[in-house]
């Protein structure tokens, strides 16, 4: 588990992903002695395809070191809050909340929802001097593995040590931090994945050259407009009161056919109004009187083009015409018998088409001197094409924080709504939507929503580091320690609310709870000193005993690709507690007897729905002996029908 993994990272180096990738693909340019042919690589890329020879590259210190910790396996274990997790409302809940730094924790989803995931959302630092974005890790690499690993000098590798130990806040601290999580991001996209990032002037061109590289230029969907409704930086100058949300897909050729829609601002609650005063009687002059009213309000005043109603709805009247259409014909105004006036356009409409739209009184006559229109109804499903400006107020979402939790624990939050928007129009129903900078948990709290309001199933999973807010704070003296109280809080808050606002529903307003732990010193010491011996048992159990079964198994279940909420069956043999999994059965316990060994046996032997193919042992917990007994009474399964051959995966 742990050592095992310390093992692959001495291994580790930048190029370690990329390597992977061609020695799978492109098998035949590597050597007997492991070099790479260039040459007949450059055979495989001889057609169909323009290479370039003048192109360009972001570069910054650190960069190589930012590979290398792509490369890195995660030396955390992912502990379960057990007393949460098998409350009621979370016990069988999609939802899953991390709490740990991010690159572990986007590395511990990688081994069960890589290329699974159909949208992120994050709101990282912005690096703005004031924001709290300092560089720090705890790699503790020296200088001479960083030589070795990066294939950098000595004067280098101590520029880039210095970047991380002395908690830097340049340009290049930052790209350092982003681009492995970035990396490590669009692994979990699928191909049809959509991942969107706010960020402000600080580091906005930085982050569209970083994504470039890592997403590919050619993914490149938009940089949208964040209208924030807020001045600040720069006040003696220009008031800046935009932002941005940058926006890249997996792979656009995955997306051809795909059409991005939002529902049109504004017209579920004009629809409501006019389906409300009809119900009490009021007439289509006194409705549209209402409706004019709202438009009055910046939130409706782009939809003051539907200035007409009748007793099907409030709508406009649309052109009929287009450049070149046909004028060889015309329909008849009902209200007046005469022919109606041909567009200057000619019209847009066959004749048969026309007569249809008559018939179905979608055609809006006016003046008599000028051409018809369509009927374009507001209703509560009108979509329209996603603009790039969006205009969302923070200060709504601040208010919102403010009352729910009684004063400010959380500056800066992002506008729900504005995350609900990304969801229309990029997931499905039964989607998976992240967010690593879960920050006080909008992206929860717009997941919910959504699925309440529209009848979806999307599932969320979000990450934020335990990190500490201040002492002199609301928050600190609300009780709050660290920001993912907050956020946690923030989901079961809203999720009451939703409950009480919608008593007959039944949605996943859970959420299961993890945390990610490295072991403690002593421990270390204790793995650092451990070697298999015949005859000898571990240490002592003081390994398994801080880590806790259900954190190994739990561990194990996902770096199997199971996944974060499903659970293993425990299984007895001969009161020898074993979990079962699918192809997966996990020994953890120590003191395996030889009559549980049979009754395992047996049970393959005679069991026909229980055929796992890997059996998982923590090492720690099992003599030379009992592994060389299990091993031998299971090689038996190879002579009987099932012909078995399973295989043993001792992991420390």
């Amino acid at each position: 588990m742990i050592k095992n993994t310390w093992d692959k990272n001495e291994n580790a180096s930048a190029n370690k992903k990329e390597i992977t990738v061609l020695k799978e693909h492109f098998p035949a340019c590597f050597k007997e002695d492991g070099s790479f042919d260039i040459e007949r690589f450059k055979e495989y890329l001889s057609e169909d395809i323009n290479v370039v020879n003048e192109g360009y590259e972001l570069k910054f210190l650190g960069k190589n070191y930012a590979r290398l910790l792509v490369t890195l396996e995660t030396e955390t274990v992912i502990v379960p809050n057990e007393e949460h997790n098998q409350k009621e409302e979370n016990k069988n809940s999609e939802n899953i909340y991390i709490t740990g730094d991010n690159l572990d924790g986007l590395k511990h989803l990688l081994k069960s929802y890589a290329g699974k995931v159909k949208c992120i959302y994050i709101d990282p630092p912005y690096n703005t001097g004031s924001d709290g974005f300092v560089y720090n890790d705890n790699f503790n690499f020296t200088i001479e593995e960083l030589t070795e690993k990066l294939s950098i000098g000595e004067e280098q590798a101590q520029r880039i040590l210095d970047l991380t130990k002395r908690g830097s806040a340049s340009h290049s601290a930052w790209l350092m931090f982003m681009y492995p999580r970035l990396q490590l991001a669009r692994d979990l996209l699928s191909d049809d994945g959509v991942i969107f990032i706010s960020i402000d002037d600080n580091e906005q061109a930085n982050l569209k050259l970083l994504c470039d590289e890592v997403l590919g230029e050619e993914n490149f969907v938009s940089l949208n407009i964040h209208k924030n409704n807020s001045n600040k930086n720069q006040t003696n100058l220009i008031g800046v009161s935009t932002e941005y949300v940058c926006c890249y897909v997996k792979s656009k050729d995955s997306l051809d056919n795909v059409k991005w829609r939002v529902q049109k601002k504004g017209t579920r609650d004009i629809h409501a109004l006019f389906s409300r005063l009809k119900k009490q009687g009021y007439s289509n002059d006194k409705i549209l009187e209402e409706v004019k009213d709202m438009y009055k309000r910046p939130k409706y005043s782009h939809l003051s083009r539907w200035n007409k109603v009748d007793d099907k709805g409030v709508f406009k009247d649309a052109d009929l015409s287009r450049n070149g259409g046909p004028k060889d014909y015309t329909i008849i105004n009902p209200h007046t018998g005469e022919e109606c006036v041909i567009p200057n356009r000619g019209w847009g409409k066959s004749y048969e088409e026309l007569l249809r739209l008559q018939e179905e009184d979608l055609i809006y006559y006016g003046d008599p001197n000028t051409p018809p229109g369509f009927k374009d109804y507001i209703n509560s499903d009108s979509p329209t094409v996603v603009d790039s400006f969006w205009y969302f107020d923070n200060s709504t979402d601040t208010r919102f924080l403010r009352e729910l939790f009684g004063g400010d624990v959380f500056d800066n939050p992002k506008p729900v709504e504005m995350i609900q928007q990304i969801l229309e129009f990029t997931t499905n129903e039964n989607d998976i939507i992240v967010d690593f900078f879960a920050g006080s948990s909008t992206t929860a709290h717009a997941v919910m929503n959504a699925n309440t309001l529209n009848n979806h199933n999307l599932k969320y999973i979000m990450i934020q580091l335990d990190e500490e807010v201040q002492k002199n704070s609301f928050a600190f003296e609300s009780g709050y320690k660290t920001i993912d109280q907050i956020g946690r809080d923030r989901i079961t808050k809203c999720s009451n609310i939703i409950k009480d606002n919608n008593e007959d529903l039944k949605k996943d307003l859970g959420f299961k709870h993890f945390i990610l732990k490295k072991p403690t010193n002593d421990t270390i010491n204790k793995l650092v000193e451990f070697t298999p011996k015949k005859d000898e048992m571990i240490i002592n159990n003081t390994i398994l005993d801080e880590f806790g079964v259900p954190t190994v198994i739990t561990t194990w279940l996902n770096n199997d690709g199971y996944g974060l909420t499903t659970e293993a069956e425990k299984i007895l043999f001969a009161d020898y507690e074993a979990y079962y999994k699918d192809k997966h059965l996990y020994l953890v316990h120590p003191e395996l007897p030889n009559e549980a060994i049979e009754e395992l046996v047996v049970k393959y032997e005679t069991d026909g729905s229980f055929n796992p193919e890997n059996i998982v042992l923590f090492g720690y917990s099992f003599t030379w002996t009992e592994l060389e007994s299990l091993k031998t009474n299971l090689k038996r399964l190879q002579d009987t029908e099932k012909n078995l051959r399973i295989n043993f995966d001792v992991r420390y």
